[in-house]
């Protein structure tokens, strides 16, 4: 492997690690404020990355099964596994995620999940 090779692999992997996606769910009918750049400054420092590099995306849906769970959000989390993301720092993490959306008011049931980053393709739009 030449070095370009190597540099642009590297170049690529941090583009992976910094990019974290939170798709936040919540029912059409709530009436609580969702403050997403507060949450989302507060997720950035929980896990250790940027605004522009944290997308956080709110979806309202009609219905969901309850279950046993009496939520007002379900907040599902996709980042890169990385081997310092070992399970008590995710679990950790998620925790502290919970109790962002509860700063607010909000009771989340939060999923991540991780993924390999050289199984991961990103085409962002043109920059303005």
């Amino acid at each position: 492997v030449s070095y370009t090779q190597e540099i642009k692999r590297e170049e690529r992997s941090f583009l992976f690690v910094t990019m974290p996606l939170v798709k936040i769910f919540a029912r059409v009918g709530m009436n609580k404020a969702i403050p997403l750049p507060a949450l989302q400054s507060k997720l950035c420092k929980i896990w250790s990355t940027k605004p522009e590099t944290t997308k956080l995306i709110l979806s309202r849906a009609e219905e969901w099964t309850s279950e046993s769970f009496d939520e007002d959000c379900y907040i599902d989390i996709r980042a890169y596994g990385k081997s310092e993301r070992t399970r008590e720092v995710v679990l950790d993490g998620m925790t502290q995620v919970q109790q962002a959306f509860a700063d607010h008011d909000l009771v989340a049931n939060v999923r991540l999940e991780t993924y390999d980053g050289e199984r991961y393709f990103h085409v962002p739009p043109p920059k303005k």
